[in-house]
C-alpha cells in the first residue's frame, strides 16, 4: 500500500519531479556554460597535494598528557617529533 503525502505538506511551488523532468535534467556545468556563467567556487579548503593520512595509534597516557599539557597543537607536535625521529625533518 503506497503512502499518501500529507496534503498540508505539499509545496505547490515545488512539485515532485516526474520521470520526464529527470530525463530533461542536465548537469549544472552545461547550463551555466550555456548562460555564459562560471560555476561557483567549491566550498571549503582546496585539496592538498599530499594530504595527511588518518590513523589510529595507541600511546601511553603519560605521553599524551605531556603533549596535551603544552596546549593547542599537541597532535602537530607529535607529528613533528615523529618526522624528526624518522629523519624527515620538518
Amino acid at each position: 500500500m503506497a503512502i499518501k503525502p500529507d496534503p498540508t505538506l505539499v509545496d505547490e511551488d515545488n512539485p515532485e519531479w516526474t520521470a520526464d523532468d529527470f530525463r530533461r535534467a542536465r548537469p549544472a556545468k552545461e547550463v551555466f556554460a550555456e548562460l555564459g556563467l562560471s560555476l561557483p567556487r567549491p566550498r571549503g579548503r582546496p585539496r592538498k597535494q599530499h594530504p595527511k593520512v588518518q590513523v589510529t595509534l595507541r600511546l601511553d597516557p603519560e605521553l599524551v598528557e605531556t603533549y596535551k599539557s603544552g596546549g593547542k597543537g599537541w597532535q602537530t607536535r607529535i607529528n613533528d617529533d615523529l618526522r624528526k625521529l624518522a629523519g624527515l625533518g620538518k
